[in-house]
């Protein structure tokens, strides 16, 4: 078992940049996939990024591509989702999520484990 926690989300004007953590306990962090979600007020959640255990697989939703990068330091235990050129669409709670294994890596029930959502505010 995983236990989550976020961190660095506030409010931050268009064309800025944030960078969220996730932190996670328990020894097992390295072997998880890890992604990160969204929820804007009135929407489902959808995918942002997702990581493989080693890094070695990422995919990137098309709304976020050339301007989101996600990366991970298991000897750290944390994941850590660098946001830039920040719009007011990305305005929403942005959670991270951690899963065996890499099958429908993009899908948020494929989760087992999510931390408890950290807000980002794009002003215009």
């Amino acid at each position: 078992q995983v236990q989550l926690v976020e961190s660095g989300g506030g409010l931050v004007q268009a064309g800025g940049s944030l960078r969220l953590s996730c932190a996670a306990s328990g020894r097992t962090f390295s072997t998880y996939s890890m992604g990160w979600f969204r929820q804007a007020p009135g929407k489902e959640r959808e995918f942002v990024v997702a990581i493989s255990w080693n890094g070695g697989i990422t995919t990137i939703s098309d709304s976020v591509k050339g301007r989101f990068t996600i990366s991970r330091d298991n000897a750290k235990n944390t994941m850590y989702l660098q946001m830039n050129s920040l719009k007011p669409e990305d305005t929403a709670v942005y959670y991270c999520a951690a899963k065996t294994g890499v099958f429908q890596i993009r899908l948020p029930n494929e989760y087992a484990y999510w931390g408890q959502g950290t807000q980002v505010t794009v002003s215009s």
